[in-house]
């Protein structure tokens, strides 16, 4: 029997600010939506072409999502489509949802007053691949400083 997959990463940026809400639980619960752009060769040419993705995320990522981020921030998701089917006025609607696993926040291009997009050049809090209040880390395990280059006593020469 063949296994199922449901797995998608996207990144891209937001197209309007998160809109969180709270589950009866207390829980949080954010939608939003990416703005994913590629290019795809039309004929003899080349054309940009740009797909918008509906997503929700849920408890803490979806708290630090809406506080840290806005529109048109960068972002990747990591998570399942999930098909949504309602009715309305006897017609029937469906829509594939992005169920978002994990957020990260990318990093923003800078602002006219010369700050980072997440306020004062550092990093939003909760703005590691598992989201959800970790401290940010970067490729070396300390904090995150826009470079990905290892702290000189770890070059090996």
């Amino acid at each position: 029997m063949a296994s199922n997959i449901n797995r998608v990463v996207l990144t891209g940026n937001l197209t309007a600010d998160p809109v969180l809400r709270s589950l009866p639980s207390g829980a949080g619960v954010c939608n939003f939506s990416i703005a994913v752009n590629s290019r795809e060769k039309r004929g003899d040419e080349w054309a940009n072409r740009v797909d918008f993705f509906d997503c929700v995320v849920f408890g803490a990522q979806a708290d630090n999502l809406a506080r840290y981020k806005g529109k048109g921030e960068p972002v990747a998701v990591d998570g399942r489509l999930r098909q949504e089917r309602w009715e309305k006025d006897g017609q029937k609607h469906q829509r594939v949802v992005v169920k978002v696993d994990s957020v990260q926040f990318l990093p923003s291009k800078p602002r006219d007053d010369g700050a980072s997009g997440y306020g004062g050049g550092q990093p939003a809090p909760g703005s590691s691949y598992a989201g959800a209040g970790a401290a940010p880390t970067g490729a070396y395990g300390g904090q995150q400083t826009g470079s990905r280059q290892p702290p000189d006593d770890d070059i090996p020469f």
